[in-house]
């Protein structure tokens, strides 16, 4: 099983940690495959491998069987970006803190490295959102969590118009105005008093950031519905944002979101699930009246 292993700046404490998951990954028979960025730092550490170095660039046409992100949520994010369009199943495991998309503690690994290996595990397809009309994105046009659009620095708030379809919905004065998958609903959106989403519904959550009219509320529609942004800002530029990734617009530029053509496939191992994430990780339902009964 060829296996990109992608990681990105960490702490240097964490490289054994790393040559360690490498070496269970050869153990496993998962053949690891270094993302360039993964390899510079591991180099950087003073850890020499053997193992093979992938192209620079997206993981597209690289036979590949699956790849692993190792770190914390937003190298989960980054490796969804190296695999783009590939259809590459992914899995995270966390060496962060809360992990909810790299859920595979490293108590965990050796399990889990032998599930992947025998094939006890699932895909689950997650929706990904695509901008259609900003050329500078090129190929990286699209988000897990969600796209965003923000003033920049100190500015003044910003007004967003926003259509459904053909339909107008409302114009939003705030800070920014984000559109959540439901993967995202969990993730910056929540932050901004959103709601939780089930993984695989059709919706996104249209939700402001820092509002200036209260009575405006986050928003849950179709995900079939092609979304219109049109910023009206008193600077000369924002920032468009897809996921961790930002890129400088123009204030009174038009954003137009879908629901992207293709999905991600994230690994389900076997005792691992999304409402038991939402439990352990969140504290979802927790009731202190009960805590030490």
């Amino acid at each position: 099983m060829r296996t990109a292993v992608n990681g990105r700046g960490m702490e240097s404490a964490l490289a054994p940690v790393v040559a360690r998951l490498l070496e269970h990954m050869r153990a496993a028979g998962l053949e690891p495959q270094l993302t360039p960025q993964l390899a510079r730092w591991l180099l950087d550490q003073g850890t020499t491998t053997t193992d093979p170095v992938l192209k620079d660039g997206d993981l597209a046409g690289q036979d590949l069987d699956l790849c692993i992100g190792l770190g914390g949520d937003g190298t989960l994010l980054d490796t969804v970006a190296l695999v783009g369009r590939a259809g590459i199943p992914v899995l995270g495991i966390n060496l962060g803190r809360l992990g909810f998309l790299s859920h595979v503690r490293l108590e965990e690994v050796e399990p889990a490295l032998a599930a992947l290996k025998a094939g006890r595990y699932a895909l689950q397809d997650r929706s990904l959102l695509e901008v259609i009309d900003v050329p500078e994105l090129g190929a990286h046009n699209f988000a897990l969590n969600e796209v965003s659009v923000h003033k920049r620095d100190s500015a003044s708030m910003i007004s967003v118009h926003v259509h459904l379809g053909n339909d107008f919905l409302n114009t939003y004065w705030a800070d920014g105005l984000l559109i959540a998958t439901p993967t995202g609903s969990t993730a910056y959106s929540l932050s901004c008093g959103g709601p939780i989403l089930y993984p695989t519904s059709d919706a996104l959550v249209i939700n402001p950031v820092s509002p200036h009219n209260l009575n405006v509320r986050p928003f849950v529609v179709p995900d079939h519905y092609t979304l219109t942004l049109k910023l009206d800002a008193r600077t000369d530029a924002c920032l468009l944002n897809l996921d961790a990734r930002s890129t400088p617009i123009g204030g009174q530029s038009t954003v137009t979101i879908r629901r992207a053509p293709f999905s991600v496939k994230l690994v389900q191992l076997e005792g691992h699930d999304f409402l038991r994430t939402l439990r352990d990780k969140l504290n979802w339902g927790l009731d202190l009246r009960s805590v030490g009964k």
